[in-house]
């Protein structure tokens, strides 16, 4: 039970040490995070299409 409450004790006081973000950085790390994701999203989904088309192609001529 004592190595418990060391280890609870310990990690309060390491989360103590810790650099919190603002709510300003929050939400500007967030937003970019977000456009990136749609970018690589309509990145996959663009090359998805076009190797679906060419592999189609391809066993049509077969």
């Amino acid at each position: 039970m004592g190595k418990a409450i060391q280890f609870f004790k310990d990690a309060y006081f390491e989360l103590t040490k810790v650099t919190w973000l603002t709510r300003k950085e929050v939400v500007a790390t967030t937003f970019v995070v977000i456009v990136f994701v749609i970018i690589m999203a309509l990145f996959v989904g663009l090359v998805d299409m076009i190797l679906s088309g060419a592999l189609g192609i391809i066993l049509n001529l077969r």
